[in-house]
């Protein structure tokens, strides 16, 4: 497969991703390979590119807003099927035990995995995702206006859920950037009402 590959951190001005033939990533039990078709582009994959977080794994394919058709599936998947549109978020495995996963809060998991930082990422022809943490795309949206949805729609919309919204109430956002885009268009839908 061909994939943009991150081997030494740099600005990314200096091109540090180079187009890279690599063998196929085979699925292993529990996950399944997609045939990428989109992968969006955030501000994120530039901190681990720039170097902005801890280093990690290099070399690393970075890109986690993916979207694309699962082609292979490893022992043990039943969810998914082959031929399936899903895709894949920054947040790629928890624990599933700690109290933080028990209470629907498996973003502050100490055993929290990243794509396109921990493992492999979307910018690549292939990609490997444990079943669990693909998620099936609605046939009504388009690969690439449902990659974003991956990374700011996830953060968006869980805000939003959390700021507890109620009837009749304005919502207003603070420096939010492409999630408060997302957040805009759900709470005009369901509230009427946003103060930027």
């Amino acid at each position: 497969m061909k994939a943009m590959v991150l081997s030494e951190i740099a600005p990314i001005e200096t091109a540090p991703l180079q187009l890279t033939d690599l063998p196929d990533p085979q699925p292993s039990a529990g996950q399944v390979r997609l045939r990428i078709s989109c992968c969006a582009i955030c501000r994120t994959d530039l901190h681990v590119i720039e170097g902005d977080l801890p280093r990690e794994k290099l070399p690393i394919i970075p890109g986690h807003q993916v979207v694309g058709v699962v082609d292979a599936m490893g022992e043990g998947c039943k969810r998914l099927k082959v031929g399936q549109r899903v895709g894949v978020a920054w947040l790629r495995h928890t624990c599933g035990e700690c109290e933080f996963c028990d209470s629907g809060r498996e973003n502050l998991c100490g055993g929290q995995r990243f794509t396109g930082y921990h493992a492999d990422g979307g910018y690549a022809e292939l990609a490997v995702v444990d079943e669990n943490f693909a998620y099936e795309i609605p046939e009504g949206f388009s690969d690439t206006s449902a990659a974003p949805l991956l990374c700011a729609g996830i953060v968006g919309y869980r805000a939003f859920k959390r700021s507890n919204p109620r009837d009749g109430a304005a919502l207003a956002i603070y420096g939010f950037g492409s999630s408060a885009h997302v957040i805009c268009q759900i709470a005009l839908r369901v509230k009427g009402e946003v103060i930027l």
